[in-house]
């Protein structure tokens, strides 16, 4: 009889654990919170003294220590653990639950566990479709033999630790990108004599924004500068990639007024110093007083270009590699087109022509018959109501356009 109580109580126990951690009343908690509160169950529920999450930061190939109870110095000490040393740089990068019961320097990275007296440790990969989210570990102080159970119940907490996780860090980038974003597009665009100038960005439908922008500013000649450009990517990585490029080509616009040429320096910074970065970018600089564009396209789509009395065309125009290619030794070429008064120029991001189901070439048959020798801002919602209406876009959007007042509109008749 005794056998059948204890084995009852066993399995009621056990239950409890596993409804301690699941509790669904936690989904209430802010992240920061509920890694705490979990933390804390957990290390009551094991008996162990210390428990720590740290999360793998992908570009540096690091776990970073991002909350702790027992050890909290883990995470006030700004603990980073590369991926593949140590105790729970092992389990990362196996990907696999791990024992240890000699905690010292020839097993563990972080030498508080050995300082602290830990003798015993348990680590549990956080995993979410096989894609390493971080490790979570607990420590005792006395040497201690680790049960199935104990790591069934850990990988409940990593699991839902994983999730959370996930969750928390796509609302945070999205958050932090559109802010970026935000920041970078400029505020105003720049008044030009017998000049109109409109713009348009739209984010991409659940994916935040990215790296699409355009951008427009006056050179110290008084030429205007145009930049419409796309990182491949999307998110926040690529929202900070995009800022850091548009930043350089600013500071390039000032050294060289041949498009070309400031796509070259802007090529060899990225195939340098953004080694898994590429971008597809359209650099121009209008001459108001000659009716000239200076353009350069670097694997970027053509501007379409509106005459008066004349349907729009995609312009004639060679297109050399993308930025980050990795050819920056290869001189960039610069073409002319020429804008005269009652013209229209349309620059995009592949964004507005490509949808799922139809091929570019039909986007662009579209976007030219909506380009007109028309006012900017009347271009731009031409363009926008025709191709995008009140569907939702796959990718983001950049739209620029340049049009040019006729002669009698410039005269101010």
């Amino acid at each position: 009889m005794s056998n059948s109580v204890d084995s009852t109580d066993d399995a009621e126990d056990r239950l409890h654990q596993i409804t301690r951690v699941t509790d669904t009343a936690l989904a209430r908690l802010d992240f920061e919170a509920l890694l705490h509160e979990l933390l804390e169950r957990v290390r009551g529920l094991l008996n162990v003294d210390t428990a720590t999450v740290l999360l793998h930061d992908d570009q540096r190939q690091q776990l970073v220590a991002t909350a702790a109870v027992g050890i909290e110095e883990e995470v006030r000490q700004g603990i980073h653990i590369p991926v593949g040393k140590g105790f729970a740089g092992t389990v990362a990068q196996r990907k696999q639950p791990l024992v240890l019961d000699q905690v010292d320097s020839t097993t563990v990275v972080n030498p508080l566990f050995w300082e602290k007296g830990v003798s015993s440790l348990l680590g549990i990969p956080m995993l979410t479709s096989g894609e390493l989210v971080g490790v979570l570990h607990v420590g005792a102080f006395t040497a201690r033999r680790f049960t199935d159970h104990d790591m069934h119940l850990l990988q409940l907490v990593a699991d839902r630790i994983a999730l959370a996780t996930k969750a928390n860090t796509s609302r945070a980038e999205r958050a932090a990108a559109a802010a970026l974003h935000r920041s970078l597009l400029p505020d105003q665009l720049p008044e030009v004599a017998g000049t109109t100038l409109a713009a348009r960005y739209v984010p991409g439908d659940g994916t935040g924004v990215g790296g699409d922008w355009y951008d427009v500013f006056t050179l110290p000649t008084g030429r205007i500068g145009i930049v419409v450009g796309d990182v491949v990517g999307q998110g926040l990585s690529a929202a900070v990639v995009m800022g850091r490029l548009r930043s350089a080509l600013r500071a390039y616009s000032l050294e060289t007024e041949d498009p070309g040429q400031a796509l070259g320096k802007l090529d060899r910074k990225a195939t340098h110093f953004e080694t898994r970065a590429m971008a597809t970018v359209a650099y121009a600089i209008f001459d108001p007083s000659t009716n000239q564009l200076r353009l350069s396209l670097a694997g970027h789509p053509a501007p379409v270009r509106a005459l008066p009395a004349e349907s729009a065309a995609l312009a004639d125009i060679a297109v050399d590699p993308p930025v980050g290619f990795g050819i920056a030794h290869r001189s960039r070429r610069t073409s002319f087109l020429e804008v005269p008064p009652g013209a229209a120029v349309c620059f995009y991001t592949d964004g507005l022509v490509e949808r799922r189901g139809s091929s570019i070439d039909d986007g662009l048959e579209l976007l030219s018959k909506e380009v007109t020798a028309a006012p900017a801002e009347s271009v731009c919602a031409s363009v926008m109501g025709r191709l995008v209406g009140s569907a939702a876009v796959d990718d983001d959007i950049a739209l620029l356009v340049l049009s040019r007042q006729t002669a009698e509109r410039g005269d101010g008749s």
